[in-house]
Parts: C-alpha cells; structure tokens; sequence
C-alpha cells in the first residue's frame, strides 16, 4: 500500500520545487505516485482505489473542505498538506478524527517530511488491522519452528511431494504458515474465547450492535445449532418458521423439541413471502398450541429474516408482539444491516434491548459480506448465561479451527466499521439501482419483449420498497401494511410467460432455459424459479460484473429471437444428451417446459402445495430414532399417501422443506406430490434440467423413491 496521491496543481515557483523534490524523494523511498488532475479526480481515485497510503495537497488551495471529503471516503487514510497562507484552520470537533498532517514550504524539511510521510503510512497499514488478524499476521512472519499441528508444517510437507508442490503453489505460502496450530498461545482460543479471539469477538459486537457475539467457522448452519441447544431444552416446544433452513430441522433432528409451525406466503412466482401479521399474536399461538399434540406454551421462536428472496420483516414489530422471551433470526442472507440507514428496523440486532427478551441473530458473513466460506457470526442482545451457551458452541465447533476464517471474520466486521462500511453498502445499492433501472430502459425501448424486474412500478430512490397491500406488483394477496420491505440488492428478474397473480400466457420462457444459457457463459444465478432468476448484488460485485450479465441477457434475446438449435445456442446442454436435442431450437425447449408448467397448472399447484401442512405423527427427533433404528423402507414416490417420511424432502431451490421427518402425507396433500412429481418429470423429459431434491432419489429401476417409516411404527 506505498502508493501516495499527490494533487500537484501549484502555480508558484517556490510551491512547485518542494513538491517536485517532494515526489522525487518519495519515489526513492519506494513510494508509487499518482497525480490526479483535480479534487474531483483525487476523490474519485479514493473510491476506486483502496490500496492507496496517503494523499498529499495544498491547503492553500483546497483546505479543510478536500480534507473532510477525504475522511468521508476514508476517515482513518493519512492526509499530508502544506500550508503557507491560510494559518486559521477552522476545525470542529467533529474534524479532530481526520488524521491529517501540517508541513510548510521549506525546501530543506523535504528529506524530514519523506521520513514522516514513511512513519505515518505505516502507522496507518498497522492500524487497519484488527487484533486477531494483526497476531496471526505478526506470528506468521516470525517464522517459527513447531512440532505440534498441523502436519503440513506451514506447507513444508507439500513441497516433499510433485502432487503436493502443485497444491502448495496454488495457494501460495501466505495461505501456509497462517494455518497454525490451537497450541500456539499468543493467538488464544477459539473455543475458550480467550486472548486475541476474544478482543476480535468483543470488536464484532462493537460493529454490529450485539452485547455479545460469536465466531463461527462452519456457516449458519452450525450457528443455527448452537443457538437452538442453548434456547430449546429436550422436550420443549419451539415456534418455527416453517420456510426455514433445512438447519432448523436438523436441529429438530438432534434434540427432541416439539415444533408448531408459522406459516408464511407465497406468490404465483414461487417468492416466499413473509408470515402475516396476527400468526405471531398470542391468540394464534394458543390455538396452535391447543392444535398440536404434547405441545406446551413456546419456549423459543425461530424466524428467517430476510427471505432468500429479499423480503425484509419489521422486526421491532415481531420483537414486542410475538409472546416468547426468546427469539432467533436466522439472518444468513443480510450481514449488511447495520451498516446503512434504509435497513434501520429491519434486523435482529437493531435496536435497543428489549426487556425480559433475549434475540439471536445469526450471520452468514461469508455470504454478503467479505470473508470467506464457512464464515458466520452469532449476535446476541440480551442476558445469555454464557458458560452453559458455551458447552453448545464447543459441542459444535471443531477443535482445529482454520484461523484464517476467523480472521476473515474479524477483517469483514473491520471493513464494515464507521463511515467506510456504509460506503461499500451504498455503491453495493447504487450498481443494483442502476441494474434495475437498466432492465427496465431496455424493455420500455423493446419492440416486442425483454426481461422486467420484481419491483414497484417507481424506484427513483433506493430504499426497502413496502409490500403495500393495495399494490399489485408484488402478487401477494393483501399483504399486511408496514411488514414485509423489499431489500433493493436482491434483484429478481422476471422471464416472459406468467404474471403477478400466476395467469400462464400461450407462450413463455422458464427461468431454466435463460438459467441454463447464463451458466454456459460463466454467470452463476443464486436462485431460479419458474419465471424467475435472482441475482445478488453484494459488495463484490463491480461494474464490470454487472455489465456483462446485463449483455448476456441481451444475447439470451437476440439468440432466442433468432430461435438458432441448441446445439449452437447451448452447446454445453446440446452434449448433455445429443441425440435428444439433435434437432430442437431454443424456442421449442422454452415452449415445451412452459407448456409443462401449463399441464400442471403450476401456480396453483404451488398454492395448494404449501397451503395443507402434512400431518406430524411424530417429531423430527422421533423419527430421526426411528431411522437409525433401521425401521424404514423406500416406496415410490406416487405411494408416499398415508405413510411418514423418515427424512425432510425440499427441491432446491428454495431449500425450503416441504416435507418434515415424522410427517405423514395424506389425501390433503397430494398437491405436494404432485408438485415433486412435476418437478422429476421435467428432469426426465429434458435432460440436463434436473431438480435436485434432497430426501428424493432414483433407484436402480430410475423410478424415483423416498424413505418412509415401516407401518408398525
């Protein structure tokens, strides 16, 4: 990071030598220069450029007013600025945090400036580090001999093999040596959250608005355990958000709770919705309990916020209404939320404590924000009893952490603190703005047809678009009002073929088909519906990123409407199977998986699905035993009727369980086998479009089977 930005634009002779010596100085130093053209390019350069180390301006010239735009972009960058008429400076309090540095024009002080500019941008690269990522860099570079874990000896093992070498050079010796062992002390313990783990966990409650926060290095997936063993005791009874994480079931699986389920909407493009307003009044709760077998009052409540989605809650709402002093938000999908003012009230975290209530929240930080897979965090604002909590997260954290996901961690909190996190958010938000108001240009300027956007009608200013009730846009029937918002850096693009309220047009194009063209062009979609592709806008995603999914929905067009075969549209697919689609063009595949879609008449077959919940015989757990036991069979599919699945079944995407362990399909719910069944029976008739639907398989026959209980139990 020893690039200086130097803003040379002096007119007198006497300035001019003592920044030209200045630069040539610098540049025997090591230090790299840029000379922006003006204030405007200086601050521009700023944005684009985080490994810059300082700047260097005429006070004269620009003053305070460059040196409080500077802080905004950066407040913790050295700003280095020479003065010589100006000797009234004007601070207020709120400029004493700019780490700005006074020279003067004296020709012979270069040589001592250049040693203080050094000192200053080093100050500055050490400071950027928070504590633990500071210790395990500092310990890397010692370079120490061990004999403890783990075997690779900082890689040394891997250079003794050819195999390994190529696998030691892939990652490089950086990635190495900082996989170190739990022994080495001066780095403290994940798991007794003790020195520099514990000064990193103490700074990511700072940053993200917790009273106490925890690392986790195996995804939400295990953070959503963790909190459960600690908030549900064997044989309680726990509200859940029935479009949870299949970890929540998993839970379920591993201690013996009693689930009553929250029954959230859906509209006609498949988009989970948000549970309604009066399902978390006490009335509600108390019907669902009196409904449910061995059910007593919840001790505990897990609710998915934002959806996969991105449908925001008004948590302040939840928090005072719903009757259970303890409740979890899986936020895995918005790491974000403290970090820019349009998501205020929409998180777990935000907030002040609410008293007698404990709320959880846990984090994929790996997902939006940057740090890497496995990341996650859990969030806690209330009392917790911290020694028992900890005997569930050591049940479920490795003894042989991968330090460097805890420094990822701890580096992401780092990126998003102060006036720089909410930077990131806001040009993360201004590219998807900009996206969306791209798509929307282009379809206006169609002669014919061109994808549209799930979204309201306007958007002149970011926000979380309302689901208001008397809207039509969204397709959820009468939605409660100041609820459920809409997160503007989720963006679901809408294919040709069906509306809002679910009326299949003669003709369409499935999500699958542009999915499938997308993916052949190196652009991976999070998330494909039936007439549907959601995109995500995280951080990372730069202009040149955006540019090119956006050209490739132009050539999806330009390609279908010239309807070439698909050997030439879809090669990779074409080879799938060659013989099937020797002779098939674009348009026919499109028409025929629509022409699926209207067969089942897929919009309300999703409605009826997931309006009759199956009957629950036994719980999760129970069924789980029961398994292991070995007392299950396969059966068809088309036989699932009056018999209980031993194991959830939920088609990704969502990922949503349709089907839990100890339920039991009836009549009532032939809609969901119909729904399964269509979604197998578009995998047989068109190759390469499978849907992958955990707890349903092929057997040996290709017919497809699932696990059910046997009948004397």
């Amino acid at each position: 990071m020893k690039t200086i930005v130097m803003l040379n634009d002096v007119t007198d002779v006497f300035k001019a030598d003592v920044f030209d010596n200045l630069a040539e100085e610098l540049t025997e130093a090591g230090f790299d220069l840029i000379f922006p053209k003006n204030a405007d390019d200086l601050l521009d350069l700023l944005r684009k450029n985080a490994r810059i180390g300082g700047v260097i301006f005429d006070w004269d010239h620009h003053n305070l007013v460059l040196s409080r735009a500077i802080s905004k972009i950066n407040g913790k960058l050295p700003v280095f600025t020479f003065i010589n008429d100006n000797t009234i400076l004007d601070f207020a309090f709120s400029d004493l945090a700019i780490n700005i540095h006074f020279h003067n024009y004296i020709l012979n002080h270069v040589t001592d400036i250049v040693d203080r500019i050094e000192l200053k941008t080093e100050e500055y690269i050490h400071d950027l580090l928070p504590t633990f990522t500071k210790a395990l860099f500092d310990y890397v570079r010692k370079e120490k001999y061990t004999f403890c874990t783990p075997g690779h000896m900082g890689g040394a093992a891997f250079e003794q093999s050819p195999v390994g070498s190529l696998f030691y050079d892939f990652y490089g010796e950086n990635a190495m040596r900082s996989d170190v062992s739990i022994s080495v002390e001066e780095l403290g313990s994940l798991l007794d959250h003790s020195g520099p783990h514990k000064e990193a966990e103490e700074f990511i409650e700072e940053v993200f608005n917790a009273d106490r926060s925890f690392i986790v290095t195996n995804g939400t997936s295990t953070a959503n355990k963790i909190v459960g063993m600690y908030a549900c005791p064997a044989g309680s009874t726990v509200l859940v958000d029935r479009n949870c994480h299949k970890s929540i079931t998993h839970l379920m699986m591993m201690t013996n709770l009693v689930p009553i389920y929250l029954r959230p909407t859906r509209n006609a493009y498949g988009i989970l919705g948000g549970i309604p307003k009066h399902e978390f009044t006490e009335e509600h709760i108390q019907k669902l309990v009196d409904e449910t077998p061995k059910a007593t009052w919840p001790v505990h409540a897990v609710i998915t916020n934002s959806t996969y989605d991105g449908l925001f809650y008004n948590t302040g709402y939840i928090k005072k209404t719903l009757p259970v002093n303890s409740i979890h938000f899986d936020s895995a999908w918005v790491p974000y939320t403290n970090f820019h003012p349009i998501y205020e009230g929409k998180s777990g975290m935000g907030g002040e404590r609410i008293e007698g209530k404990v709320i959880y929240e846990t984090q994929s930080t790996h997902k939006l924000l940057a740090a890497f897979s496995q990341s996650s965090m859990i969030h806690v604002k209330g009392k917790i009893n911290e020694r028992t909590f900890n005997e569930g997260y050591m049940m479920h954290t490795t003894t042989s952490p991968l330090y460097s996901i805890v420094a990822s961690c701890e580096t992401a909190a780092a990126m998003m603190q102060g006036e720089s996190g909410k930077n990131l958010m806001q040009r993360a938000i201004d590219r998807a703005m900009n996206f969306r108001k791209e798509i929307i240009r282009l379809k206006s300027e169609s002669p014919d047809w061109f994808f549209d956007v799930w979204q309201p009608s306007k958007i002149n200013e970011a926000e979380c678009w309302p689901l208001n009730p008397n809207s039509q846009w969204h397709g959820f029937p009468k939605p409660d009002e100041d609820h459920l918002y809409l997160d503007p850096i989720k963006v679901t693009i809408l294919m040709p073929g069906m509306d809002a309220q679910g009326k299949l047009d003669k003709t369409g194009i499935p999500g699958l088909v542009v999915a499938r063209f997308l993916d052949e062009r190196g652009i991976i979609i999070e998330k494909t519906g039936p007439y549907t592709l959601l995109f995500l806008f995280s951080m990372g995603i730069d202009e040149t990123r955006a540019l090119t999914l956006l050209r490739s929905l132009m050539d999806f067009k330009r390609i279908y409407d010239a309807n070439l075969t698909i050997r030439d549209a879809m090669p990779d697919l074409y080879a799938v199977n060659p013989e099937f689609y020797v002779d098939m063009r674009i348009q026919d595949l499109a028409q025929g998986i629509h022409q699926l879609m209207i067969k089942y008449d897929l919009p309300n077959l999703m409605y009826e699905a997931f309006d009759h919940l199956p009957e629950m015989e036994m719980t999760p757990h129970e069924a789980y035993q029961e398994e292991i036991k070995g007392n299950v069979t396969e059966c068809l599919l088309s036989d699932m009727v009056d018999k209980v699945s031993a194991n959830m079944i939920l088609p990704y995407p969502p990922g949503v369980p349709l089907i839990m362990p100890g339920e039991k399909v009836t009549k009532d719910n032939l809609p969901v086998l119909r729904f399964l069944e269509m979604l197998c029976e578009r995998g047989t008739h068109y190759p390469g479009f499978e849907t992958d639907i955990h707890g349903v398989y092929k057997n040996a026959d290709g017919q497809y089977v699932v696990r059910v209980l046997t009948e004397n139990n």
